[in-house]
């Protein structure tokens, strides 16, 4: 289980950039991209297993440093690109770490069979009375 998103905020780095999104003349002058890293081997909220999890799931969004690295873009507030960068974040663990329930095999039941094998029966006698009739 995951701690809350709010948990991580010391463990976490920002960085603000201009932006190449929305906002016209303000994206030329504010710095409202931002961009979230997080050392996934220093953290401290997470236990060794779900590093190792979070590395293997994760190995393509990581830096060679071994940084997750997420950016936001998408509005023109820099605050509000910190929240949707940290949503993002915290998405990324949870859908990373989420373990998928495992399948029980099952047998169909005795009447399911009967069923089917009756309907197979059926239908191979519909076809069997087609064709050419002798006089």
């Amino acid at each position: 289980m995951l701690p809350p998103a709010d948990a991580f905020l010391p463990e976490l780095q920002f960085q603000t950039s201009r932006s190449s999104g929305p906002g016209g003349q303000n994206v030329n002058k504010v710095e409202s991209r931002v961009e979230l890293r997080f050392r996934l081997a220093d953290s401290e909220l997470l236990t060794e297993e779900q590093k190792q999890t979070l590395l293997q799931k994760l190995a393509s969004k990581l830096t060679t440093e071994g940084e997750l690295l997420i950016a936001a873009q998408e509005d023109r507030s820099q605050l509000r690109n910190k929240e949707i960068a940290l949503r993002k974040f915290y998405e990324t663990l949870q859908k990373a770490l989420h373990k998928p329930k495992a399948r029980k095999a099952t047998k169909p039941s005795k009447g399911a069979v009967r069923q089917r094998l009756e309907s197979k029966k059926k239908h191979g006698d519909k076809k069997a009375n087609r064709g050419r009739v002798d006089f």
